[in-house]
């Protein structure tokens, strides 16, 4: 499988998203939450726009507390944290600020993305601490989770009302299928297979992915016609495994 990135209706409308977070009125509202069901993308999405733009990624965990966050965000700076609070919380203003202006300067753009932030969006000492470095060097801040975020911070106006952008990853629809099965599938699916792979992976992202592996594999070490593997090519192999039973699907004979 091609290890290329591709661009899905998701990842433009999380682009287009950050464009408008540039040209927001209220400077301190740089907050961006990024929410949809696991498997659509959005971790994938955030870790190539950090890995294209240099900036920097966090995984939320259930037990974090201001300190421990701190921390982690220190040791991804690549800078040993200070004892106490307050030295952390000045260290990683020096750390970011200058990065930040950097970026601004080149035009670029830099941020700071939490995964997983299901985790913390209910927990307003870790939120207001994420809002007091946002707040302070105007910070974008992309806050990613499963469906709760946005909820969540419904019950703290002064971290809500920061918030400027709403991005909700939705299911790939047939013209994102077709896009990541041509971009990153080895052998040409023909389209009644693309529709296939549409239908068992109910939009899924990470299904299709599963799906485009089986298909380049039989592919490869068969003889498909001039138009791509076709559905009927691939009748009685399995496709993908059902996400809720784990049990193998197989395209059905006599299609």
């Amino acid at each position: 499988m091609r290890n290329v990135f591709v661009e899905t209706s998701n990842v433009k409308r999380f682009i287009s998203a950050l464009s408008a977070l540039e040209d927001r009125g209220a400077s301190e509202a740089c907050l961006v939450v990024v929410d949809g069901e696991p498997g659509l993308g959005k971790t994938t999405t955030l870790k190539h726009w950090v890995a294209q733009n240099g900036c920097v990624y966090l995984r939320a965990k259930k037990e974090w507390t201001p300190s421990w966050f701190m921390n982690e965000l220190l040791e991804s700076l690549r800078v040993h944290p200070p004892h106490s609070f307050r030295q952390k919380y000045a260290k990683i203003l020096e750390e970011l600020a200058p990065r930040h202006q950097s970026a601004l300067m080149a035009r670029k753009s830099f941020g700071l993305v939490i995964d997983e932030a299901d985790h913390i969006s209910s927990k307003s000492s870790i939120l207001e601490t994420v809002r007091d470095i946002s707040d302070m060097i105007e910070l974008p801040t992309i806050l990613v989770g499963m469906g709760k975020v946005n909820d969540n911070l419904t019950r703290f106006p002064q971290v809500s009302s920061r918030v400027s952008q709403k991005v909700k990853f939705l299911k790939a629809s047939k013209e994102d299928v077709r896009l990541l099965i041509t971009q990153r599938c080895e052998v040409a699916v023909a389209d009644d297979l693309v529709n296939f792979v549409l239908t068992i992976s109910q939009g899924y992202n990470r299904e299709v992915l599963e799906a485009i592996a089986n298909i380049e594999r039989f592919g490869l070490r068969s003889d498909p016609g001039p138009g791509g593997v076709t559905l009927k090519d691939m009748a009685g192999q399995k496709i993908i495994n059902d996400r809720r039973t784990n049990q193998a699907v197989v395209v059905p004979e006599g299609i």
